[in-house]
């Protein structure tokens, strides 16, 4: 009962990280229709940002991850601005626009190693404490943190995208762009915005992994290949699918880390994907979106 109940909480805060990525960096994806690459290292940079802020400057820790989120979001937005856009304008495919966000990510993920090194680093204070008893098992501040931060961010973004001008404007662009236009939707603008609503969310689950389990200069790869894989499974501009898919994908992996070993946590989700891109190419929620390409 209690190794169940740990599993179980495990589950959910692995989840919760899943759903938070998945969103953010479907946000970017539905409007610009393409895999952008450095909403990794928006997510590692925001971890670092609040190593720089909090423990080498010494700054207040709000203060310091309030920093890092502005920082590490201003690096999201700058690629849009200095990249994506004048090779939009030049009608670039989304496989070019692909590789140079990978180009972009490499650099920038150097520029971390160049300043920070590659060894691993920790933005705790303090000792590691085995934290709240529940049913047998235990959970950590952080984790309960993630926990609730999570799921409010999500129900606030779902809230925003149906009721706010701007989110409903991210959905004619991302539904139709030349049709956006038409009506006077700038779309440039309303992208911009994607990428910046998009980046937060990645700064702040950044922030919550460095907090919870250190960070290190790939740390946003990963994470970004988890949300991918989630967001393939929910299907793209599905909210509850993406529900759906980071609560399989943590639960297929946490399983198989505890009766065959954790090596084979990332090798269950690239199987599930595999699966799911035979079986049911468009995810849970069978939504296809036009012009989807990578």
């Amino acid at each position: 009962m209690e190794t169940l109940t740990q599993i179980i909480l495990f589950i959910i805060v692995t989840s919760s990280l899943y759903l938070l990525i998945s969103i953010g960096f479907c946000t970017i994806y539905s409007i610009v229709k393409f895999i952008n690459i450095v909403y990794a290292v928006t997510l590692t940079f925001s971890a670092y940002f609040t190593f720089l802020f909090s423990i080498q400057l010494k700054l207040p820790i709000v203060l310091s991850i309030l920093l890092a989120i502005i920082c590490a979001t201003t690096v999201g937005m700058l690629s849009e601005i200095t990249l994506y856009k004048p090779l939009r304008k030049r009608n670039a495919s989304p496989m070019i626009l692909m590789i140079t966000s990978l180009g972009l990510y490499t650099v920038l993920q150097n520029i971390i190693s160049m300043i920070w090194g590659n060894d691993t680093r920790s933005v705790r204070i303090g000792a590691v404490r085995v934290g709240h008893e529940f049913l047998g098992a235990h959970i950590t501040n952080i984790r309960i943190i993630t926990i609730v931060v999570c799921l409010v961010l999500f129900v606030a973004y779902v809230l925003f995208m149906k009721y706010n001008r701007i989110g409903r404007n991210i959905r004619a662009v991302s539904s139709n762009p030349e049709l956006s236009d038409v009506v006077g939707i700038h779309s440039d603008r309303i992208i911009l915005w994607a990428f910046g609503i998009g980046s937060v969310l990645a700064t702040v689950a950044g922030i919550l992994i460095a907090f919870d389990t250190d960070m290190r200069p790939m740390m946003g790869f990963d994470w970004l290949l988890f949300g991918v894989v989630t967001m393939i499974i929910g299907g793209v501009g599905s909210y509850w699918g993406l529900v759906g898919g980071s609560l399989l994908l943590a639960t297929s992996q946490h399983l198989a880390a505890f009766y065959i070993g954790n090596q084979w946590m990332n090798a269950v989700a690239y199987i599930i994907l595999i699966l799911f891109l035979i079986a049911k190419p468009l995810g849970f929620s069978g939504k296809q979106l036009k012009k989807i390409e990578i």
